[in-house]
């Protein structure tokens, strides 16, 4: 099988090439819950790029409701990132089948403080 590889050509000067390209981290979100976590179109991924240390790239899987996500980078700060956005995924997907919120205000809701 391939290894994932970045298609994205900006990569960011902390992430070390080739060797942070190698390996990501991957995790799978549901599709309707990637703006609340990732701000519109994805604006807040610089963001989160910044802060973590890492690089992110989604890939909508065919036919199915989910989005791949992939993070680059160092081996812990790839590790830590997963495991933040995948909380953060979660605990938005449970407020929002909880009926407690709707999606646009998890958005609103959600920092980022999670990741010193």
């Amino acid at each position: 099988e391939m290894e994932p590889r970045p298609t994205r050509t900006d990569i960011p000067p902390w992430v070390i090439v080739p060797e942070d390209l190698k390996d990501p981290e991957v995790f799978q979100v549901q599709t309707r819950l990637l703006e609340a976590l990732f701000g519109p179109k994805g604006s807040r991924i610089p963001n989160i790029e910044q802060v973590s240390k890492t690089m992110l790239e989604l890939k909508p899987l065919e036919a199915s409701d989910l989005t791949e996500v992939m993070v680059y980078g160092n081996y812990l700060y790839k590790l830590r990132t997963r495991w933040m956005l995948q909380s953060m995924a979660e605990r938005i997907r449970q407020r929002v089948e909880r009926g407690m919120i709707k999606l646009e205000e998890a958005m609103q809701s959600l920092e980022l403080g999670q990741i010193e």
